[in-house]
């Protein structure tokens, strides 16, 4: 009988590279609406805050197109340890910034490290996993991902009170500590089983593959077989296909391109990062009073944001890709509409003497509709294109082209994101409600 705990343990254990990148939306979410923050880099404006977001963005699609060849070369394992360490010293860099250069200094090579952990881990997750099981274990990935957003929201939370410019570089070095548990766990992990058959390294293989499924047990017939059919596999993608970035936009394989490309692309475009990295503001938009008060309501976004994909992971198996990922479009769509229209007509825009526009609600029922579109938005993401944005991609390529494909899958994603998240803080306070129509 084939036990699966193994599995889940190692897997779980790669997903601390989704906390990395999720620690990274929360505690910048709180830190660029913190005092000591603004006065100590002279209050960076609308566009200066995308800046410092998006940098990290653009980083991460830059080690996301390196990484597809260190993967396939160097291992997934050892790529992840090697996310792990850029991760660390990026970490250091921001919490110990002395100007507004040195922290987007330090946010760029952070990125660079989400760049090499948002590609790999999915990867390494789905060679590791057997077939009926292998959404529910990328699924980790995401669930991670809202477990780093919550953690760092707490965190802010509870460093706002320090009255010194330990209040933001605090949160900025907890960065670090995820990333040491990562790589010093993963140095106990196995090689992916797949990787092992490619390089040759089949007693490897059938070792890490019995140490998966049965106890250690090399002669168990489900182990033996799983290995024959990865090493035909391997041996017939050796045979169609001469496995260089080119051979991705040759039929038949660019159709799968295109397909993991547009849903990691509308992914981003549903805005979920806008969400999590200026949702104080938002919530300050829709009603919230004071700083404090749309910290917490952001830190119950992450709870929601969190419980919400423990379906997906129990689930997403049995519900199929497709369909899923149709009713969290009608989800997120249709809360973003109702937000939308609640502020329009519940809110009356004005001007601050900064020259940004603001938001005064008229009405607490008006505040309160918007309040809690935002909370089924992130629900109606978290149970569908959070997890199954990286699914998808991470399961539709052949094994001779998965670390290459999805590269170029996870860089488009992170491109979208660097784009979205370097405008999004400047459409905030000039179109306010009409982004959220963008969005819808």
């Amino acid at each position: 009988m084939v036990n699966y705990g193994p599995t889940y343990l190692v897997s779980a254990i790669a997903s601390f590279g989704g906390l990395l990148f999720g620690y990274d939306i929360g505690v910048m979410a709180n830190v660029l609406t913190m005092d000591h923050f603004k006065d100590f880099f002279h209050h960076p404006s609308s566009f200066g805050e995308g800046v410092i977001v998006s940098f990290f963005t653009l980083g991460a699609f830059l080690g996301s197109l390196v990484s597809g060849q260190t993967a396939d070369r160097l291992s997934r394992k050892r790529t992840i340890i090697l996310g792990s360490l850029i991760f660390v010293v990026g970490s250091i860099v921001q919490g110990a910034a002395p100007s507004r250069a040195a922290l987007v200094t330090g946010r760029l090579i952070n990125g660079l490290s989400i760049g090499f952990l948002s590609h790999t881990v999915p990867t390494y997750q789905s060679e590791l996993s057997a077939p009926e099981i292998r959404g529910r274990m990328i699924s980790l990935q995401q669930w991670a991902i809202t477990w780093g957003i919550l953690i760092a929201f707490w965190i802010g939370v509870g460093t706002s009170s320090i009255t010194s410019n330990l209040s933001w570089r605090l949160p900025l070095y907890l960065q670090a500590v995820p990333a040491v548990i990562l790589f010093v766990s993963m140095l106990f992990m196995p090689y992916s089983p797949r990787w092992l058959a490619d390089k040759n390294r089949d007693e490897e293989a059938l070792a890490v593959l019995a140490r998966l499924r049965s106890g250690g047990d090399t002669s168990s017939y489900e182990v033996i077989e799983e290995l024959n059919m990865i090493k035909e596999q391997i041996k017939l993608e050796r045979e169609t296909s001469i496995r260089s970035y080119g051979e991705l936009f040759r039929f038949p394989i660019r159709r799968r391109l295109a397909l993991g490309v547009i849903t990691q692309v509308l992914q981003q475009l549903t805005g979920i990062n806008v969400i999590m990295y200026y949702a104080p503001t938002i919530f300050e938009q829709a009603g919230v009073g004071g700083s404090n008060a749309s910290r917490i309501a952001q830190g119950i976004n992450g709870v929601v944001n969190m419980a919400s994909t423990i379906p997906a992971i129990l689930f997403v198996d049995r519900w199929g890709r497709r369909k899923t990922l149709i009713i969290g479009a009608i989800g997120t769509g249709t809360a973003y509409l109702i937000l939308a229209l609640s502020i329009a007509i519940g809110g009356t825009v004005y001007k601050d003497a900064d020259g940004k526009k603001q938001v005064n609600m008229k009405t607490k029922g008006a505040s309160y509709v918007a309040i809690v579109m935002v909370y089924v938005f992130v629900a109606s993401f978290a149970i569908s294109w959070g997890p199954v944005g990286w699914i998808y991609p991470a399961e539709i390529f052949p094994m001779s082209m998965r670390a290459k494909g999805t590269s170029i899958t996870t860089a488009a994603n992170w491109l979208l994101n660097f784009v979205v998240g370097l405008i999004a803080p400047k459409l905030i306070v000039t179109i306010t409600w009409g982004l959220y129509l963008i969005f819808t």
